[in-house]
């Protein structure tokens, strides 16, 4: 049986969609491995849930950073047991549709291509971050018409300006999801000195997290060691007093949206003013990103229907692309790059 499939390799999750099926598997990038041996004992959700609670024999670690592979073994043994958790492993030599950063490097590129094609795959063609959110919301990239998408992924934060099928103005940061979490573990240990890990803060981020004072002040409580005692404690914060830490990073990605737009096409720039901007990506759902960002670039915005899905949805409908030209009768450019 050859079926083509889709990865999406991120930093938080890696998804997997199947042609005919869609999203198959959606589970954390974490694998957990005997130090002693270097086996691999666990990956996605079971490791996640090992996080910070392993034995000194044990390691749970994100095998990707920043978009991009930081540790190619580790990022093999996952796709692998992931592909096998979703039925995917029967698949005989299918193509692959992969997503990636919209500026990494070539070495970075042949990662991805790499760790994939260990699989025993047919063929791997690579689609930016960016087109492929840009499809999974909805929106007709081949047409001659201005889209400008935010991604707003885990690792990095993709914005980019698509039109006809390909990208005029851009820009990808390594500013995103992992770093609202970490603002909320330097800002719980210095106010309260209070040492929580990952896992507490992505919770306390997902419960009560905004970047603009809410009118509406959520409370979590979370808990850790703290720093004075030793002893375990926990304190209940606020939406009030994480926000200004988060809007920090909100407003220079927001600054980013306006150094794209001063790139861009005027004609592109008169269809964004119409249609405003999309934006996709779990961190996209903080409370008042769209609202903080309307107000620094003065367009509207809108939050894709489910944005954590976007990508991988998107990579899905790109496989009809495999095979296809380079650019058609249009003009548009397909969206995929030539196979490897």
């Amino acid at each position: 049986m050859s079926v083509d499939i889709a990865i999406d390799l991120g930093t938080s999750n890696t998804r997997i969609y199947v042609a005919g099926k869609g999203m198959v598997l959606d589970e954390p990038s974490v694998v957990t491995i005997n130090l002693d041996t270097d086996d691999v004992i666990a990956v996605g959700n079971e490791a996640y849930n090992m996080m910070g609670r392993t034995s000194q024999r044990l390691s749970s670690c994100e095998p990707l950073k920043g978009g991009v592979i930081s540790d190619i073994y580790l990022v093999e043994k996952m796709i692998k047991i992931q592909l096998g958790k979703a039925n995917v492993s029967r698949i005989v030599k299918p193509r692959v549709v992969a997503c990636i950063p919209g500026e990494i490097t070539d070495v970075e590129k042949r990662a991805v291509v790499n760790s994939i094609y260990s699989l025993g795959v047919r063929s791997v063609s690579l689609i930016e971050s960016s087109k492929a959110a840009a499809m999974g919301a909805g929106l007709d990239i081949s047409s001659p018409h201005g889209r400008l998408v935010i991604d707003i992924g885990g690792g990095t934060t993709d914005i980019a300006v698509i039109s006809l099928g390909d990208i005029s103005a851009s820009r990808s940061m390594k500013t995103a999801g992992v770093d609202f979490d970490e603002e909320i573990i330097k800002y719980v240990r210095r106010k309260y000195n209070l040492i929580i890990g990952k896992v507490t803060a992505q919770a306390a981020k997902i419960e009560i997290g905004a970047v603009v004072k809410p009118e509406v002040d959520k409370t979590c409580i979370v808990k850790g060691r703290n720093t004075v005692t030793g002893l375990p404690h926990a304190v209940e914060i606020r939406s009030s007093e994480i926000f200004e830490p988060l809007q920090d990073i909100a407003i220079s990605i927001a600054q980013q949206v306006q150094d794209v737009l001063e790139e861009a096409p005027p004609e592109l720039i008169g269809d964004i003013y119409k249609d405003g901007i999309i934006l996709t990506g779990g961190s996209s759902q903080i409370f008042g990103f769209d609202q903080l960002l309307k107000n620094h670039v003065k367009l509207d915005v809108h939050i894709a229907e489910n944005p954590s899905s976007c990508v991988i949805n998107g990579c899905g409908f790109a496989l009809k692309y495999i095979g296809q030209q380079e650019v058609d009768e249009n003009g548009a450019v397909n969206p995929l790059s030539m196979p490897y």
